[in-house]
């Protein structure tokens, strides 16, 4: 196989004065100015490192802001993830094109080749931020967007942090886009979920929450088996036209078979009923459980199989393998990588089987 990315080539260029100072203070959210080069076009940026344990990581991942121009293919900025504890490095895209696939709003992704001052740094998935241009390009209604940014955002009165009643129920999120009157909407619908009796809630619920939306982002994440993805790894939307939350997938590198850590993950390790306590509501209602169980099987007959994520598994596999060997964090993990496809496959096939035998748990 030729050694030769085929991959998008993006060369960042930072002032090693610059460099320096991001590499100073990994946790500093002061983005320094760097350019970014892409087919012959510069794009003077903002950079900073992003993410939380992972940077830490000897391969950084990078959150770019565009200033001049102050678009690149309409967006304002852009995520750059070395995706460093996922041997195969396509689990985050697999993930977002699956929930894509199964009728959620999902980030777009792709894969690229990243240079820094001319030296190699390896494969990168580059993510769509989710923002106001996001809504943009699909066409959708403006709204807000919040991201959850911690455990706190469990839909929940009590703090999952500190196990005490929170003081703000915004505690969790961060507004991304939209007006400090979104933040009451948010509010107001965390109270509800937390105080609509039983016997209402059914009918009251569908008033803030778009539960089919909901329910196919459950199913994403208990197909994925993102345990984090309950609480902190997703952003919600406030469709401005139907005035309703939905849910948005974010950070799902930890799927399909390898946790956090890149380890073997149990095919049980996420249940079937899911977390957070919206989730438990909304599945304690009859209608919604029974819909929810006609939802994953139906997923299982269709996007949730070998015969149907195969071919998605190789394309990607054999897109990047050539850029994989050149990538000097990555190369030495060829062996690894090349048996990660039969991973995924074997998790698939464990995870339907654990699913199957508990689905009578949701009549």
């Amino acid at each position: 196989m030729e050694n030769k990315s085929e991959l998008p080539l993006y060369k960042l260029f930072i002032n090693p004065m610059d460099l320096m100072e991001l590499k100073r203070d990994i946790w500093n959210d002061e983005p320094v100015p760097a350019i970014l080069t892409k087919n012959k076009k510069k794009y003077d940026i903002d950079i900073v490192y992003r993410g939380e344990h992972i940077r830490d990581f000897s391969k950084k991942s990078y959150h770019i802001s565009f200033y001049k121009p102050n678009r690149y293919r309409g967006a304002k900025e852009i995520h750059l993830n070395a995706e460093y504890k996922d041997p195969s490095l396509i689990r985050n895209k697999l993930s977002f094109d699956f929930f894509e696939d199964i009728g959620t709003l999902s980030p777009h992704s792709q894969h690229v080749f990243l240079t820094l001052n001319g030296k190699k740094e390896g494969v990168y998935l580059e993510l769509e931020s989710v923002d106001e241009n996001f809504l943009t390009k699909r066409k959708l209604p403006n709204g807000a967007i919040f991201y959850a940014i911690d455990g706190d955002a469990n839909f929940s009165l009590m703090s999952e942090l500190d196990h005490e009643a929170k003081k703000s129920l915004k505690l969790g999120y961060e507004r991304k886009c939209g007006t400090p009157l979104d933040d009451y909407y948010l509010q107001e619908m965390i109270y509800k979920v937390n105080t609509i009796s039983k016997a209402d809630f059914e009918t009251e619920i569908i008033k803030f929450i778009d539960i089919n939306k909901y329910l196919r982002w459950l199913a994403g994440i208990i197909f994925t088996q993102n345990y984090d993805g309950f609480v902190h790894n997703y952003a919600i939307y406030r469709n401005g036209e139907t005035e309703l939350f939905e849910m948005i997938p974010w950070d799902y590198d930890a799927t399909w078979g390898r946790d956090i850590n890149g380890e073997i993950m149990d095919a049980d390790y996420v249940r079937i009923e899911g977390f957070n306590s919206l989730t438990a509501r909304i599945l304690d209602v009859d209608q919604f459980r029974k819909q929810y169980k006609k939802l994953l099987e139906e997923i299982m007959d269709h996007q949730f199989t070998i015969e149907y994520m195969k071919p998605k598994v190789e394309y990607l596999y054999n897109l990047i393998r050539p850029s994989v060997l050149m990538d000097p964090f990555e190369k030495d993990n060829i062996e690894m990588f090349d048996q990660e496809p039969e991973v995924i496959y074997d998790y698939i096939e464990r995870r339907r089987n654990y699913l199957t035998s508990r689905l009578i748990k949701l009549e």
